[in-house]
């Protein structure tokens, strides 16, 4: 597939124009960036005043946009979709994209975090529980005394009334926050961003689901090498059997499968059009 700047495609008043490139990864368009470069992209949308959202996506994410073409939507809307799996770096590298490499969700975070220190960006927690909450915030004060985190929030494990969105909406806009970071599970945070962006006067939106509870050391991360050859997911499988075997017995050989059609042009994927519903073709060949 060429390199195609998303400002060429349909929907680029979504996104700088020109500014990134992306590919066509089984219909969703995943951003052509490395950590640098998000969080870069990041800071210079927070400093145009911008009101964005980020999805750090995984071919476990992308296999659940298959059969959700609400889910899919919301992700082909986002300022970044971020390769936060190797298999998704692999497509972009493949697709021309050299300088593409994993943005895993919590390397963001620390990205971020110790990059915005400096210009004073605001930052607010959202999701967990309020003793992972409590944690994560302390940590992230060690880690970066000068970080300004401006409240946090744990919802209930539930959905919410129109009344408690409306508590929260104002809650949070009342923290002055420049990043709300979202620790929801999957795909309950993209519809969470997706759902609120609208009522929020944050600049970002951010879901980095597991971060929070790695971050406040709650859960174990796969050793580097491990994150670098695509079978994290065999570690991840290993620490919890009982929750991700069925996960994983579907989405490893779902998204090598789709991922063979579309190679070989045996199905088209092509990104539907978040403005207008048309389709833009990208594939990757």
């Amino acid at each position: 597939m060429r390199k195609q700047p998303v400002g060429n495609s349909p929907t680029s008043v979504l996104h700088p124009e020109g500014s990134f490139g992306w590919t066509n990864v089984l219909g969703v368009r995943v951003s052509a960036v490395n950590l640098k470069s998000a969080t870069g992209f990041i800071q210079t949308a927070i400093e145009d005043g911008r009101k964005e959202y980020v999805c750090v996506r995984d071919a476990h994410g992308i296999v659940r946009c298959q059969d959700d073409p609400e889910l899919r939507s919301i992700h082909n809307r986002a300022f970044l979709v971020t390769p936060d799996g190797m298999p998704l770096v692999w497509a972009l590298r493949k697709a021309g994209h050299a300088e593409s490499d994993r943005v895993y969700g919590p390397d963001l975070m620390l990205s971020v975090f110790d990059a915005g220190s400096a210009k004073g960006l605001r930052h607010f927690l959202y999701g967990a529980t309020a003793e992972t909450l409590e944690q994560l915030q302390a940590r992230l004060l060690a880690k970066f005394p000068q970080a300004q985190i401006v409240g946090s929030y744990a919802p209930p494990f539930r959905k919410l009334s129109t009344q408690e969105e409306a508590d929260i909406a104002d809650r949070l806009n009342r923290s002055g926050a420049d990043i709300i970071w979202v620790g929801l599970s999957s795909p309950k945070q993209e519809l969470w961003m997706a759902h609120m962006r609208d009522r929020l006067e944050a600049s970002m939106l951010i879901g980095v689901g597991a971060a929070f509870d790695f971050h406040a050391g709650l859960k174990r991360q796969a050793p580097r090498f491990i994150q670098r050859s695509g079978f994290e997911w065999a570690f991840r499988l290993l620490c919890e059997p009982r929750r991700l075997w069925r996960r994983y017995a579907l989405v490893v050989p779902t998204f090598i499968s789709l991922s063979a059609f579309q190679r070989l042009g045996l199905r088209k994927f092509p990104i539907e059009d978040a403005i207008s519903g048309s389709g833009v073709s990208g594939q990757m060949q």
